[in-house]
């Protein structure tokens, strides 16, 4: 009878306990049910081309990088032939060279002292300038052949646009000259090149290059010199005309050189002296830094309704800097649509594989956001005509950036979607030289709140106005950035899908021109922490056992209790935190009387204190 009185309260004990790690169980294993967004639902419906090439890595701050056009610029204008410079290139080997590119060019190339000092004093300013110009020269000067073999245009002219322009399509002169042959508006009007407010196909490389083209081969049926025809190209056929007039009749651009005005007397020795850089750059130990995107890597799809680069790069997972660097002439980061009007988006073949196949879904994404213009998402408010004056004038605030090491004019107008001629008007620059520690000045007037799109009942206005007035402080205050360190099992998508944003965002940055994450790595996921909520956090599936969340908060206070952090190089409260569960950066910061997510290496934290 003892026995199975024992044996009755062994079994009862052992179901108790299996009952008990079958709630345990339960507790752990239950998984939130995540909203996702409806990007992340198109996205996930998207059929995927295995075979389409992946498209090379892309060197993309070149794209905004007018740094090298600025310095070129400089040098032709400013260079001086007669002063001799002190380099290594001794002057029998330089004629020999210069012979070799005589004989298979159309060209007179001749060697004369101005020539050997202009070369030299490339060879000892410009190196580095003109490795960089090599790399971006593999994706342009495919397409300037192709476009002068069509005219027979001598194919040496591609050299040109490294002078006009450093192969910056989005380089502006003084003058108003635009694009990488630098076209005046008159002149690219002349040839056909549409300008408007969305477009400047001044910047476009195709159709510049076909109007640089069609223009070179008219001068050339009227002086019958290819020298004459660039001196014509940068001072203008009435200048030559003058200096041959001038010279008592010669025909020879350097019998002619010295009745030129200044610049153009520089502007074919220019030419010239980049030519020899490009044709022996390997004998001057000048390799390109790194290969861009070939353009035989890329296609074009027409475009049926409009759509700004942020929604192709988030629809795409690509960099909005690849998508400005493959479509110059959209001069608003907009790809147009205007009736009877063909507009094509030029991108790798891998995306725009991905975009044919999609295109329902796209244009339908792209019709839902058009909807939803207005308010910045992190107000979450309605807004009506009452309170239109106010956020006009909040959203209207001149907003104050300082330089930074690595900064430029293209760089900051694409941070804060406006544009190089922008910065430039609002603080009175005139080149796009940029010093370090400069502070410059932002206007946000494009950002100002479409209130007519708006149909919503009245709210509060004071609250309006107190949201408003929160989000300038938060936006003047010094914003830290919130980092993210890679651990073993994350990839992109789940990081993005953590931190409610999405991969395009992750990759623009970070400067991501892949998918794939090393472990360890630390990812930038806001430049402000304070705007950064986990989205699990706010669609986690509540438990229905309150006896669950008990058992969880005091197994993890008890664990904690007392407990002190040494913070270490490279932390910070949101990954303090994630080191101990239950734990929030709010917690964090109550228990430590800390207000910012200021730490420094060997702070001593409470944790549960």
């Amino acid at each position: 009878m003892i026995i199975r009185k024992v044996s009755l309260a062994v079994s009862v004990l052992f179901s108790i306990a299996g009952f008990a790690q079958d709630v345990a169980k339960t507790d752990f294993q239950i998984k939130p049910d995540v909203k996702i967004s409806y990007l992340d639902s198109v996205k996930s419906s998207f059929k995927k081309d295995e075979l389409a090439t992946k498209v090379d890595s892309l060197w993309m701050k070149e794209l905004v990088s007018l740094d090298i056009y600025d310095d070129l610029t400089k040098d032709i204008q400013t260079i001086n032939s007669d002063v001799s410079v002190d380099e290594e290139l001794p002057t029998e080997l330089l004629k020999q060279r210069l012979q070799v590119m005589n004989e298979k060019s159309p060209f007179e190339i001749e060697y004369n002292q101005g020539l050997e000092n202009i070369i030299k004093s490339f060879l000892k300013n410009r190196k580095k300038s003109f490795s960089r110009l090599m790399s971006l020269s593999e994706y342009y000067f495919p397409i300037f052949e192709d476009a002068f073999a069509k005219q027979n245009v001598p194919l040496e002219i591609k050299y040109l646009a490294v002078v006009e322009s450093a192969l910056n399509p989005k380089a502006v002169s003084k003058m108003g000259a635009t694009g990488l042959w630098q076209f005046m508006y008159g002149t690219g009007k002349q040839y056909d090149l549409k300008i408007d407010s969305y477009i400047d196909e001044r910047s476009d490389p195709m159709k510049a290059t076909a109007a640089c083209s069609e223009y070179m081969t008219k001068m050339f049926n009227i002086f019958g010199d290819w020298e004459l025809v660039l001196a014509s190209y940068n001072s203008g056929p009435g200048n030559v005309t003058k200096a041959i007039r001038r010279s008592g009749g010669k025909t020879k651009y350097w019998d002619i050189r010295n009745h030129l005005p200044k610049e153009t007397q520089g502007y074919v020795p220019a030419f010239l002296a980049t030519m020899y850089l490009f044709e022996f750059h390997k004998e001057h130990g000048i390799n390109p830094e790194r290969a861009v995107v070939k353009n035989f890597e890329t296609d074009t799809v027409q475009i049926k309704s409009q759509m700004s680069f942020k929604q192709i790069a988030d629809l795409l997972d690509m960099p909005q800097a690849q998508i400005q660097l493959l479509n110059p002439s959209y001069k608003l980061n907009v790809v147009p649509f205007y009736q009877n009007e063909a507009h094509y988006l030029r991108l790798p073949k891998d995306k725009i594989a991905t975009f044919v196949s999609n295109e329902d879904q796209i244009y339908a994404y792209v019709k839902h956001q058009s909807q939803f213009k207005s308010l910045p998402a992190r107000l979450a408010l309605k807004v009506t005509p009452r309170a239109k004056n106010t956020l006009e004038k909040s959203t209207q605030d001149i907003q104050f950036y300082k330089v930074r090491k690595g900064d430029n004019l293209g760089s900051i107008a694409d941070k804060y979607d406006c544009s190089i001629l922008d910065l430039k008007k609002w603080n009175n620059l005139k080149s796009n030289s940029l010093a370090l520690g400069k502070t410059i000045k932002i206007k946000s007037a494009d950002s100002v709140v479409k209130t007519k799109e708006i149909k919503t009942p009245e709210i509060d206005k004071k609250a309006v106005e107190e949201a408003v007035a929160s989000t300038d402080n938060k936006d003047k205050s010094g914003a830290k950035p919130l980092e993210y360190v890679v651990v073993s099992g994350d990839n992109l998508g789940s990081i993005a899908k953590k931190f409610g944003t999405t991969i395009a965002e992750l990759k623009e940055l970070n400067d991501l021109t892949s998918n794939n994450l090393g472990l360890g790595k630390t990812l930038v996921i806001s430049k402000n922490a304070a705007e950064i909520e986990v989205v699990p956090a706010e669609n986690t599936v509540a438990v229905a056992s309150n006896s669950i969340d008990t058992f969880k908060k005091k197994a993890t206070t008890a664990k904690n209790i007392g407990e002190d952090y040494y913070v270490k190089k490279g932390d910070s409260l949101y990954s303090i935190s994630k080191k101990y569960p239950g734990v929030t950066i709010s917690d964090i910061k109550k228990w430590n009387g800390i207000k910012e997510d200021d730490l420094k290496p060997g702070m001593k934290l409470k944790i549960n204190g």
